[in-house]
């Protein structure tokens, strides 16, 4: 894999070389696009595991339990051990010298009836993507997550998060983006056949054309339904990347003034917070329940009130058939009809909406399952 690591580095060279300014045109945009497939692809190979089914290392096989899980990302001593000990109760060592966490420690925020997995992650070091500090198992259970945290220390410069942006981004986390709408088909004959319902200005199908030749594709469907960059037609091709939600956690407010804690807090996606002073945690974990999207949905039994106590928490967009499944695997083949008394999705409030499994949950809804 040495040779890998050598093409990378030799391509980042050229990539991030400060060339004097030049008119953009597209042959200079061509030719960077061929590069970045060829990185893209390089950087696939080189973080692909040595063996599949070897064990990702002590402590990181962790089982995602819950309704939703959310990793903790972040360099060492910035406050995550404290803050999952504070938010779970779960005991997490802390101490003031780094590295004090050594494995992925899972804890479980409750929350408006619902469980939330909250994954205490080892802090990884400038290069985690390459491997550094046991950084590449720490990055690849951030990719299991359906949010991330990335925790920052207030009194630090705003240096902290672009490093860790690019290693996130290296191993193919998408941060706070959704994922392109592009459809890309593998055939067997045919060529390439390539349509767009867009004008593309940040690329163009010569640069896409040679690109599929450069991962040898030669006969595939093609369809781009919006205005994307190379970079993130390469991501489609890949297929692996993870489209993750994130929340920017400044730590150690307490440290710095009003004035820098109001600018950070203005900041999109973000939330400042002391857990040394336990300020604005309540206020964070409804930020975590409003960004993972998750609704609850009560049933009901026949002749019943609704089970307020223990609701079914699935994520937005979730169907009739996902409460069957959350009730019991066996409920959705057996299914006859539901009914939707109460809640957003119902249409005849107080009466009761008879529905199918493809009908759409929102949250609150009282739920009754009728089987054959």
């Amino acid at each position: 894999m040495r040779w890998l690591a050598v093409c990378i580095s030799f391509y980042f060279s050229i990539l991030l070389t400060p060339f004097p300014p030049a008119q953009k045109n597209k042959a200079t945009e061509y030719h960077l696009g061929l590069l970045k497939a060829k990185l893209a692809r390089y950087r696939a190979q080189l973080l692909e595991p040595a063996s599949k089914s070897g064990p990702t290392g002590a402590g990181f096989d962790v089982q995602k339990s819950g309704d939703a899980r959310v990793a903790l990302i972040g360099f060492p001593s910035v406050g995550k051990s404290t803050l999952l000990s504070k938010a779970t109760h779960t005991v997490s060592e802390s101490a003031a010298y780094e590295f004090t966490t050594l494995t992925a420690i899972p804890g479980v925020i409750e929350y408006k009836g619902a469980r939330i997995q909250l994954l205490d992650l080892p802090g990884i070091v400038e290069g985690a993507s390459q491997g550094r500090g046991r950084g590449r198992q720490v990055v690849s259970t951030a990719k299991t997550a359906d949010l991330i945290l990335v925790m920052l220390d207030a009194t630090k410069s705003e240096e902290q998060r672009r490093l860790l942006e690019i290693e996130l981004d290296a191993v193919g986390i998408r941060l706070n983006k959704r994922k392109p709408d592009v459809v890309f088909k593998k055939k067997t004959t045919g060529g390439i056949t390539f349509n767009t319902t867009v004008k593309l200005t940040k690329t163009d199908e010569k640069t896409i054309r040679t690109i599929l030749a450069g991962y040898k594709l030669h006969n595939c469907e093609v369809m781009i339904r919006e205005d994307i960059t190379t970079d993130e037609f390469i991501d489609v091709l890949i297929g692996t990347r993870k489209y993750i939600p994130c929340l920017y956690v400044y730590n150690k407010i307490d440290a710095i003034s009003l004035e820098q804690v109001d600018k950070l807090a203005r900041e999109p996606h973000t939330v400042v917070i002391s857990c040394e002073l336990d300020l604005n945690l309540e206020y964070l974990i409804e930020r975590i329940w409003d960004d993972l999207s998750l609704v609850k949905v009560y049933t009901k039994k026949r002749g019943a009130h609704p089970d307020l106590e223990d609701p079914i928490c699935l994520r937005k967009g979730a169907t009739i058939e996902d409460v069957c499944n959350g009730i019991h695997r066996s409920l959705a083949a057996n299914f006859r009809y539901g009914l939707v008394w109460y809640g957003r999705s119902s249409k005849f409030f107080p009466h009761a909406q008879k529905v199918s499994l493809g009908h759409q949950v929102q949250d609150e809804d009282v739920v009754s399952i009728f089987t054959k």
